[in-house]
């Protein structure tokens, strides 16, 4: 009994269509929710950093002073830790897995202009705002000492 069974597995299999892609000229179409690999949009990131301490790898570094962007795709284990803690939404889990390579790289992206420019406006509207707070108090407090020596001398 187990011959029929065998001949008639072998005969659907020989006119039936391979299970298998012809890899290099077909490429494989991967469904929705495919964790991948982390691609970050720097026309988004704001380099708050909270990926890298999100990352339980380690893989993704933040620097600020030079306003780059790394990661260590082979230390990655696509837990998209980072993905669910950014704030400004700038990472995302493309479908495709990392390219096997025979070393391990790091893939560092540099801000872009345009965020430059927006980071930029933004310290410099901090610091005007701090520096306006700053003289806000200095005058609360001159006019606080104005009032205590006004009283002071007259007595009642």
């Amino acid at each position: 009994m187990n011959n029929v069974n065998f001949v008639g597995q072998a005969l659907k299999n020989l006119f039936s269509k391979p299970a298998t892609l012809n890899y290099p000229f077909e490429k494989r179409e991967f469904p929705e929710g495919t964790r991948g690999h982390v691609e970050n949009d720097m026309d988004v990131c704001i380099l708050c950093g909270l990926c890298q301490m999100k990352c339980p790898t380690g893989a993704i570094t933040v620097d600020k002073k030079a306003q780059t962007w790394a990661i260590r795709p082979f230390s990655c284990i696509q837990c998209r830790c980072c993905v669910d803690n950014c704030p400004k939404k700038s990472l995302s889990m493309d479908k495709m897995y990392q390219e096997p390579g025979p070393e391990k790289t790091e893939r560092v992206l540099d801000l872009s202009d345009k965020q430059k420019e927006v980071l930029a406006a933004q310290a410099k509207a901090a610091a005007e705002k701090a520096a306006a707070a700053k003289a806000a108090m200095e005058a609360k407090k001159k006019a606080e000492a104005a009032a205590a020596a006004g009283g002071a001398g007259n007595p009642s």
